[in-house]
């Protein structure tokens, strides 16, 4: 037998106008939002890009193994290996290593609750909605809230006591110069660490306890029978950014790295895993802000398009008197929604770039301007081509 819970609801005509008439104020302000987001993600593309191109005409590689004071406060690229005395370490369950920085994920077995709708409209402009929830057991690394759960009873998750953490380095050495917290924080590249049974005996000593402690697949197990977890069992794994050569742009300060102030607007502190020059670094960080820019464009046109949807919302619910009728509307609305947000997006990033980049904007629409013209003049003459030769023929 299945482990599920039916729920039926059913909304009538009028209720489900009263709704639809809510979720207009609802997509309004989706609307206005998605507008102002498009317009200052323009802005902070721009100020990103020209902050990348006056830094990458600024910077001075420099020798690792030497601090120069003719370079104070200038923008320096060195590179080499990070070196440290501390160890990162999990004091919880004494874990230790070298490294960077140590990330403990931890998961609990939970009761987790998954649902599916099923909504049908009837004659009338009713709706009746059938939802079906399912529960399984699953590993999960947040608390899932049993006590919000449709079906609680025989479904209880308890208080979940171990979270995820994060252990870093707080001090290195790159040469000469010493790396502090911002410029860990940019070193990624994490690998797993395996953890093995001849650590159990200070894991145990270090977390006691628990019915059980013990190691299954280079995890921490906390539980009876890690081949049937049970609810509350807990298993603990981690990753660990190693040691190794990195690269740094930034602002020399003394000894450290800080943040470049640009003209721009921008502050730069670039980190890279690896022997990686300036040049490349400054061109995958404008890889990465085109990239970011096309993200933000595309999510904001997708919420402009439900926005504009739930505007329209009411003239489907008015049309669900008639079900099929109700399917056709909404699908013109759904249409014009869509048209709508390409329309109001492509707008907005028109008068953003206008604002923000008018010299190379007014050069695109000259641009698409003439080649508009030529093309309507190319179209011209092919139509008055065909018409003599028909004249010809005839």
């Amino acid at each position: 037998m299945s482990d599920q819970f039916r729920e039926v609801t059913s909304v009538s005509w009028f209720g489900r106008i009263k709704r639809s008439v809510g979720g207009v104020l609802v997509g309004l302000l989706l609307a206005v939002a998605m507008v102002a987001v498009l317009f200052w993600n323009e802005g902070r593309a721009v100020t990103t890009a020209r902050s990348l191109a006056e830094g990458a005409g600024a910077v001075i590689s420099v020798p690792v193994d030497k601090v120069d004071p003719v370079n104070e406060g200038e923008l320096v690229h060195t590179t080499g290996p990070l070196t440290t005395s501390d160890e990162v370490s999990d004091p919880d369950f004494a874990i230790e290593s070298k490294g960077v920085r140590l990330v403990r994920t931890a998961e609990m077995f939970q009761w987790v609750e998954n649902s599916k709708s099923e909504t049908n409209t009837k004659l009338g402009g009713g709706e009746e909605t059938v939802t079906t929830y399912s529960y399984a057991k699953e590993w999960q690394d947040r608390p899932i809230a049993s006590s919000e759960f449709k079906q609680v009873s025989n479904h209880q998750n308890p208080p979940m006591e171990l979270g995820s953490r994060t252990f870093q380095i707080h001090e290195g050495k790159l040469g000469a110069f010493t790396l502090d917290e911002p410029v860990f924080d940019r070193i990624g590249d994490s690998n797993p660490l395996t953890i093995t049974p001849s650590q159990l005996p200070d894991i145990a000593a270090a977390y006691p306890g628990t019915e059980r402690v013990s190691v299954v697949d280079g995890r921490i197990y906390l539980g009876a029978n890690p081949t049937s977890p049970a609810i509350g069992d807990y298993r603990i794994g981690y990753q660990l950014v190693p040691l190794g050569d990195i690269s740094v742009i930034g602002r020399q300060t003394g000894d450290r790295f800080s943040p470049y102030q640009t003209v721009a607007g921008d502050e730069l502190l670039l980190v890279d895993s690896g022997r990686v020059p300036a040049d490349k670094m400054f061109a995958d960080a404008v890889s990465v802000n085109t990239l970011i820019t096309w993200l933000v464009r595309a999510g904001c046109l997708l919420v402009l398009a439900i926005g504009f949807g739930l505007l329209l919302a009411p003239l489907g619910v008015l049309a669900d008197v008639i079900p099929f009728v109700g399917s056709i509307v909404r699908m013109g609305t759904g249409l014009i929604a869509f048209v709508l947000a390409l329309l109001v997006g492509t707008a907005t990033i028109a008068i953003a770039w206008f604002w923000y980049r008018p010299l190379l904007a007014i050069g695109i629409a000259v641009g698409g301007l003439a080649l508009a013209y030529l093309l309507t003049r190319f179209g011209k003459r092919k139509a008055a081509a065909a018409a003599a030769q028909a004249g010809a023929t005839a």
